[in-house]
């Protein structure tokens, strides 16, 4: 094993013990990366992106779901719908449930619109999957995650601010 140098701040990461032993993490070069290791019991930190499902929800006029934030980051701004994917969760399931939970909407997966990689300053960086949903209904029931949501055709899509959403609506 390499020798261990002191986190420093600028490493950016929280951790600072081992999950496992409470042993002090140290930063040391793996693989050609800084990672957290804990050199009592060998455990390593792999920052591994969060994955994301997002919903291109198309209603019957071909219009697409845009939702404006409640929550930060980006409160008040407008994305699509989705969330995290849960453990043991697939992206697909992850997806239909933010959907129904965001905005009451239920809908069926059409095709996968497209696969991302996002930084986010909360979270480090993102997988972020979108699919194309098709929603039977308009009738919208939203949480309070959601401040206001809306179809769109394409040339009347607010900005959204996340550069992944933008790319996959591009592709649907």
């Amino acid at each position: 094993m390499q020798k261990a140098r002191k986190i420093k701040k600028s490493f950016g990461n929280k951790l600072r013990f081992c999950p496992l032993c409470r042993y002090y993490l140290h930063s040391i070069r793996i693989d050609g990366r800084n990672r957290l290791v804990c050199e009592k019991c060998g455990w390593v930190h792999y920052r591994n992106p969060v994955p994301v499902a997002l919903c291109v929800a198309k209603n019957k006029e071909n219009k697409i779901l845009a939702a404006k934030r409640n929550t930060p980051p980006r409160k008040d701004e407008w994305a699509l719908p989705g969330g995290f994917v849960e453990s043991g969760e697939t992206p697909e399931a992850a997806c239909l449930r933010e959907l129904k939970e965001e905005t009451g909407l239920k809908g069926r997966i059409k095709k996968l619109a497209g696969i991302h990689i996002q930084r986010s300053a909360d979270y480090g960086w993102l997988l972020v999957i979108g699919y194309e949903i098709a929603v039977s209904k308009n009738t919208l029931s939203l949480n309070s995650e959601l401040k206001e949501a809306r179809f769109f055709s394409k040339k009347e899509m607010p900005f959204i601010p996340f550069l992944s959403h933008r790319k996959i609506i591009e592709k649907v």
